[in-house]
């Protein structure tokens, strides 16, 4: 076990990522003194991540993984591994600003409820837009499917400051994650098998159920590139996305509520493959097939893993879903920006 000295460790997974070490690295230990040790996890890399990290930065603490078994599977092994207060999982391809620490770590220190926070996360390749994986934080609608405040399905808000409020969320972006290590472990952590996409958001909802809040901080802002893990748009994605929904859905939703909303979901993928069709996507039509048949053929250890989470669910906190369909109010009713959203259609 490696014991932090300070409250924070700031957790980066690597996967052949020398080129955004090179780039991101610098400035990230150059923070350090704000408070944060820094944590490089190599994940079974087959470049020289390891070597460039140990001999250009002595000060940062290496774990290597000898095995690859996906993103969720990296951070899991990695943070059994590290002892500290809090976690910032913090992706490879992330530039943070000038003092884009405190902010986040009064934030934590300041509300005990909140179990996890997320800055705001910007656009690398374009710094006046929010970034598609988690902008000013993150939302649910009635029917499970996910937004961010700054980012509805594919559409990108500039920042002109209209989220520059803290706010509670119902989940906060994995790029860029800061999680209190105790009940990040007391209600068991990342799910490995969900491989990679929205393991962060079955966290959140399991810290959600047990009666946490999730916060946004807008004083702390990062810079994310983006794609690095699955790229976007891909058939991975697609299938990863359908498939692990289907599994968050079924581990953390109310039994009563599921016996509608699983054959409703069901449906609307098939609507979803259909759009795919309509635009010549036939890859991402089968990574919708597969990724049904992924779910169903593990349902028996999907069912358990609710089974195993359910009993921690003992203080619902729905604050952060929206009470209507975001798919109809997107496509059908031309609601492209956050703003554009009722607050009154929000539990609160």
């Amino acid at each position: 076990m490696m014991v932090c000295q300070q409250d924070t460790a700031v957790v980066i997974l690597s996967y052949n990522s020398r080129k955004w070490h090179e780039l991101f690295l610098p400035e990230i230990v150059a923070q350090a003194a704000a408070g944060y040790e820094v944590y490089v996890v190599d994940h079974a890399s087959p470049d020289d991540t390891y070597k460039y990290v140990s001999r250009n930065y002595p000060g940062v603490h290496l774990i290597r993984l000898t095995e690859n078994h996906g993103f969720a599977w990296g951070y899991a092994e990695a943070l059994k591994q590290i002892s500290a207060k809090y976690y910032v999982l913090l992706s490879s391809d992330f530039e943070v600003t000038e003092g884009w620490f405190p902010p986040i770590y009064k934030a934590m220190e300041a509300n005990p409820v909140m179990s996890a926070c997320q800055p705001k996360i910007r656009y690398y390749r374009d710094k006046a837009y929010f970034e598609y994986a988690g902008a000013a934080g993150g939302f649910m609608d009635k029917w499970g499917y996910l937004f961010c405040r700054g980012r509805i399905f594919s559409t990108l808000e500039q920042d002109q400051g209209q989220y520059d409020q803290p706010a509670e969320l119902f989940w906060a972006s994995g790029g860029c994650f800061v999680v209190r290590a105790e009940v990040y472990h007391r209600l068991g952590g990342l799910d490995p098998d969900l491989f990679a996409h929205m393991e962060e958001i079955d966290v959140c909802w399991r810290m959600k159920n047990a009666g946490y809040t999730i916060g946004y901080v807008p004083d702390s802002t990062v810079f994310h590139v983006g794609g690095s893990v699955i790229t976007y748009g891909s058939p991975q994605k697609t299938f990863y996305n359908f498939r692990n929904s289907l599994v968050l859905l079924l581990k953390n939703e109310q039994a009563g509520k599921l016996v509608w909303l699983m054959p409703l979901r069901l449906l609307l993928d098939g609507l979803a493959a259909l759009q795919f069709l309509a635009s010549g996507q036939f890859r991402n039509i089968w990574a919708i097939v597969r990724a049904h048949w992924s779910f169903f053929l593990a349902f028996g250890k999907w069912y358990k893993k609710r089974k195993a989470v359910q009993p921690l669910a003992t203080n619902r906190n729905r604050k952060g879903i929206y009470r209507k369909s975001i798919i109809f109010q997107y496509f059908l009713g031309g609601k492209k920006k956050f703003s554009d959203l009722a607050p009154g259609d929000f539990i609160t």
